[in-house]
């Protein structure tokens, strides 16, 4: 059985976006290369829209094009498959991506059961819904040394959860990135 794995990139007073929408406080010097590493086992990624829109820029067919840091993240992000959860997109526009209208809690943990690598969830709302379900069993959280004052946050509000700290790790930058464990049997 695969692990679902949420992988965010906050402020460090919990936002994924500022009020505005923008994410352009996230600092992925040095970060970039160990992120890459931490999806080379991963199988599928779940995305919403946005956050789709937005990695898709990963999805040329021209790998050599990119800035040479950016060159393995694009390769191994094309190789994996993508599900996307919209109403509103009419179809993918990346290969090995397949658009879903509702997230299925059911579907999910099937995939879970089914699939030989873990799955990645992107997208603070989609992993929202997983947490509910209890169907996510790691959070990779960056925390960017940087407050927004408000925003999309990491989790929904009156969320709870209890984690297991597995893995610390500080950048230069200033970004840690901690790993948890969802503990089971949490309310």
């Amino acid at each position: 059985m695969s692990k679902l794995i949420y992988i965010a990139n906050t402020s460090l007073d919990g936002y994924v976006e500022d009020d505005t929408g923008a994410f352009d406080w996230v600092n992925p010097d040095q970060v970039h290369a160990f992120i890459t590493e931490l999806l080379r086992p991963v199988g599928t990624h779940l995305y919403g829209r946005r956050l789709y829109e937005t990695m898709a820029y990963f999805g040329a067919t021209v790998i050599e094009g990119y800035p040479p840091e950016y060159r393995d993240f694009a390769r191994i992000w094309q190789k994996a498959e993508k599900i996307v959860f919209s109403r509103t997109l009419t179809g993918a526009t990346r290969r090995n991506t397949r658009v879903e209208r509702e997230f299925d809690l059911e579907a999910i943990r099937k995939l879970k059961r089914e699939s030989e690598h873990d799955i990645t969830i992107g997208g603070a709302e989609l992993a929202g819904l997983a947490l509910e379900g209890d169907l996510i069993d790691e959070c990779y959280l960056f925390i960017n040394p940087v407050i927004v004052g408000g925003g999309k946050p990491a989790f929904r509000v009156a969320l709870r959860r209890n984690l297991e700290l597995l893995e610390m790790r500080r950048f230069g930058t200033g970004v840690i990135h901690l790993r948890y464990r969802i503990r089971s049997g949490t309310p």
